[in-house]
């Protein structure tokens, strides 16, 4: 088969043998996979990645030194049976999987593994048990987006909000867009994002954003701020003797990944605001704790989703409580994908290209 290898920390297309399904799996034919920015961070980053997972009980095992086919959020058709399966999904159904099989009695990320490969390649082997069908007659296109979608509806699940609190979303790449749509999803608001990029920006109003900032023309702080004051029934809160302005509470999101972020998240967070951090930095950051301690701060670092996330976000996007479409902006066959890489790192141009093998 056909297949888009990460060898050398390049981006390699050329031919491998067929996987074969262990026992519980199946083999799938890829019909669609996005492109995801921890994609483009392995490539980067990827001896970081292993080592950091490594040394904290993470499922990033694989070796750089040899192949890796990467690939994660993908809608597939299953082919054929392996040994063990119950073959309750028949040959020919349309399948999305949480990213993961069991190898030699440890599991092994799919996309991020030397043992079996993800969806960028023409066939995959899954997890018969992880499997679910996808529904509504759905395209593979916007079912493909299960798995980055999932990503913002488990942030915004670990945040706790309640209907009275103002969420600030900093960062409008695919995690915020995700996280804005899982704000949306749940009523909860007016949500105020900030993104540099105007085509990021018109995504976040699309997405279900109330309000965006240009934090090269506004402070996205100031912005929340005047939201804040008011209350759930549009009245202004008042200002009490000795305390002043009251707020409605805030949640942050950090959804950007830059070193610096949260520090000034931090800085113009108020007291009792909680700060929830989505965006994967690869590099060495810092932060003040007299800042978070002196307005007692909450951070939380989130990562993944849960199996029933995946399977609920599923639903959501089937049953049209999640619009998805307006993310999509290109698709590229497997010799497309280098040049992808690259694209994606304008803002201006890409939210989400997908992957089609068949192209």
């Amino acid at each position: 088969m056909r297949a888009a290898i990460m060898r050398d920390a390049r981006l390699v297309v050329d031919t491998m043998s067929r996987p074969e399904p262990a026992a519980g799996e199946v083999l799938v034919k890829t019909l669609a996979c996005g492109i995801c920015g921890s994609d483009l961070h392995a490539l980067k980053f990827g001896q970081q990645m292993v080592e950091t997972s490594k040394a904290t009980g993470g499922s990033f095992s694989m070796d750089l030194s040899h192949d890796v086919v990467m690939g994660h959020e993908f809608c597939a058709e299953i082919l054929d049976h392996g040994p063990g399966t119950t073959k309750s999904l028949k040959a020919g159904t349309r399948v999305c999987s949480v990213p993961m099989t069991i190898r030699n009695g440890a599991v092994s990320t799919v996309g991020y593994s030397n043992l079996v490969p993800g969806g960028y390649a023409e066939n995959m082997v899954l997890h018969e048990s992880m499997l679910l069908p996808v529904p509504n007659g759905l395209a593979s296109d916007l079912a493909a987006l299960t798995e980055p979608m999932a990503v913002g509806h488990h942030a915004v699940q670990m945040a706790r909000l309640n209907n009275a609190e103002i969420p600030l979303v900093i960062g409008c790449g695919p995690v915020g867009l995700a996280v804005i749509a899982a704000l949306k999803r749940l009523g909860v608001g007016p949500i105020i994002a900030a993104d540099f990029s105007e085509t990021r920006r018109n995504l976040a109003l699309m997405m279900g954003a109330d309000e965006v900032v240009n934090p090269a023309e506004s402070s996205p702080y100031d912005s929340w701020r005047s939201v804040a004051t008011l209350g759930v029934d549009g009245s202004r809160l008042p200002e009490l003797p000795l305390v002043g302005q009251q707020y409605r509470e805030g949640v942050f999101f950090e959804c950007v990944g830059v070193p610096g972020v949260i520090d000034q998240l931090m800085a113009n967070a108020r007291r009792g605001c909680r700060i929830v951090v989505v965006g994967v930095c690869m590099e060495q950051d810092h932060i003040r704790p007299l800042v978070g301690i002196n307005k007692e701060l909450n951070l939380q670092f989130v990562l993944g989703y849960t199996a029933d996330e995946f399977k609920e976000t599923l639903g959501h996007i089937a049953e049209g409580e999640l619009d998805v479409a307006p993310l999509i902006t290109g698709k590229v066959g497997l010799d497309g994908i280098a040049a992808a890489f690259v694209d994606l790192g304008s803002p201006e141009v890409h939210a989400k290209i997908l992957v089609d093998p068949s192209l």
